[in-house]
Protein backbone atom coordinates (compact mmCIF):
# COMPACT_ATOMS: atom_id res chain seq x y z
CA UNK A 1 0.00 0.00 0.00
CA UNK A 2 2.98 2.38 0.90
CA UNK A 3 3.98 2.09 -2.66
CA UNK A 4 1.01 2.61 -4.38
CA UNK A 5 0.36 5.70 -1.93
CA UNK A 6 3.49 7.62 -2.67
CA UNK A 7 3.40 6.41 -6.38
CA UNK A 8 0.17 6.07 -7.63
CA UNK A 9 -1.00 3.76 -10.04
CA UNK A 10 1.66 1.09 -10.47
CA UNK A 11 2.13 -2.18 -12.06
CA UNK A 12 2.87 -5.34 -9.53
CA UNK A 13 6.84 -5.36 -11.31
CA UNK A 14 6.62 -1.01 -10.39
CA UNK A 15 5.65 -2.29 -7.07
CA UNK A 16 8.39 -4.94 -6.66
CA UNK A 17 10.84 -2.76 -8.02
CA UNK A 18 9.82 0.43 -5.44
CA UNK A 19 10.34 -1.72 -2.32
CA UNK A 20 13.18 -1.30 -0.01
CA UNK A 21 15.09 -3.79 1.25
CA UNK A 22 18.03 -5.53 0.17
CA UNK A 23 16.49 -8.81 -0.40
CA UNK A 24 14.29 -8.45 -3.40
CA UNK A 25 10.71 -10.38 -3.13
CA UNK A 26 9.43 -12.90 -5.59
CA UNK A 27 7.29 -11.42 -8.19
CA UNK A 28 4.21 -13.62 -7.73
CA UNK A 29 4.30 -12.47 -3.69
CA UNK A 30 4.09 -9.14 -4.55
CA UNK A 31 1.17 -10.33 -6.70
CA UNK A 32 -0.35 -12.38 -4.00
CA UNK A 33 -0.50 -9.59 -1.52
CA UNK A 34 -1.50 -6.85 -3.90
CA UNK A 35 -4.84 -9.54 -5.29
CA UNK A 36 -5.39 -10.04 -1.09
CA UNK A 37 -5.64 -6.00 -0.97
CA UNK A 38 -8.12 -6.02 -3.73
CA UNK A 39 -10.49 -8.52 -2.53
CA UNK A 40 -10.52 -6.31 0.79
CA UNK A 41 -11.33 -3.66 -1.31
CA UNK A 42 -7.95 -1.73 -0.73
CA UNK A 43 -6.58 -1.98 -4.14
CA UNK A 44 -8.32 -1.97 -7.32
CA UNK A 45 -7.01 -2.49 -10.98
CA UNK A 46 -7.48 -1.35 -14.57
CA UNK A 47 -6.30 -3.06 -17.66
CA UNK A 48 -3.11 -1.56 -19.64
CA UNK A 49 -3.07 -3.83 -22.78
CA UNK A 50 -1.85 -6.94 -21.08
CA UNK A 51 -0.60 -5.82 -17.40
CA UNK A 52 -3.02 -4.18 -15.01
CA UNK A 53 -1.82 -1.27 -13.25
CA UNK A 54 -3.13 -1.09 -9.47
CA UNK A 55 -4.39 1.84 -7.58
CA UNK A 56 -4.93 2.05 -3.96
CA UNK A 57 -8.83 2.71 -3.56
CA UNK A 58 -8.86 4.01 0.07
CA UNK A 59 -6.43 6.61 1.46
CA UNK A 60 -3.83 5.84 4.23
CA UNK A 61 -6.09 7.08 7.55
CA UNK A 62 -8.82 5.02 6.07
CA UNK A 63 -6.68 1.78 5.56
CA UNK A 64 -4.65 2.21 9.52
CA UNK A 65 -8.65 2.89 10.69
CA UNK A 66 -9.71 -0.07 9.10
CA UNK A 67 -6.95 -2.43 10.58
CA UNK A 68 -7.10 -1.01 13.93
CA UNK A 69 -10.87 -1.81 13.94
CA UNK A 70 -9.82 -5.46 13.16
CA UNK A 71 -6.88 -5.72 15.64
CA UNK A 72 -9.58 -4.45 18.41
CA UNK A 73 -12.07 -6.88 17.19
CA UNK A 74 -9.64 -9.93 17.23
CA UNK A 75 -7.64 -9.51 19.85
CA UNK A 76 -9.15 -7.08 22.25
CA UNK A 77 -12.79 -8.35 22.65
CA UNK A 78 -14.35 -5.46 20.70
CA UNK A 79 -13.10 -3.17 23.35
CA UNK A 80 -10.81 -0.01 22.93
CA UNK A 81 -9.89 -0.29 26.61
CA UNK A 82 -8.46 -3.18 27.12
CA UNK A 83 -6.05 -2.02 23.41
CA UNK A 84 -5.35 1.30 25.09
CA UNK A 85 -4.20 -0.44 28.31
CA UNK A 86 -2.21 -3.12 26.61
CA UNK A 87 -0.35 -0.28 24.58
CA UNK A 88 0.08 1.87 28.24
CA UNK A 89 1.53 -1.47 29.68
CA UNK A 90 4.17 -1.55 27.33
CA UNK A 91 7.29 -0.18 28.74
CA UNK A 92 7.94 0.58 25.70
CA UNK A 93 6.43 4.07 26.13
CA UNK A 94 8.50 7.45 26.47
CA UNK A 95 7.64 10.08 29.23
CA UNK A 96 7.27 12.43 26.28
CA UNK A 97 4.59 9.76 24.38
CA UNK A 98 3.09 9.52 28.09
CA UNK A 99 2.52 13.27 28.44
CA UNK A 100 1.04 13.15 25.30
CA UNK A 101 -1.20 10.76 26.08
CA UNK A 102 -2.53 12.46 28.95
CA UNK A 103 -2.86 16.09 27.47
CA UNK A 104 -5.16 14.28 24.72
CA UNK A 105 -7.32 12.42 27.18
CA UNK A 106 -7.40 15.94 29.09
CA UNK A 107 -8.27 17.70 26.13
CA UNK A 108 -11.15 15.20 25.11
CA UNK A 109 -12.55 15.09 28.50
Amino acid sequence: MEVLWRRGPSSVQQVLEDLPGDKPLAYNSVLTTIRILEKKGYVGHAKDGRAHVYAALIDRSEASRSEVKHVIQRFFQNSHELLVLNILDDAGLSSDELQRLKQYLKERE
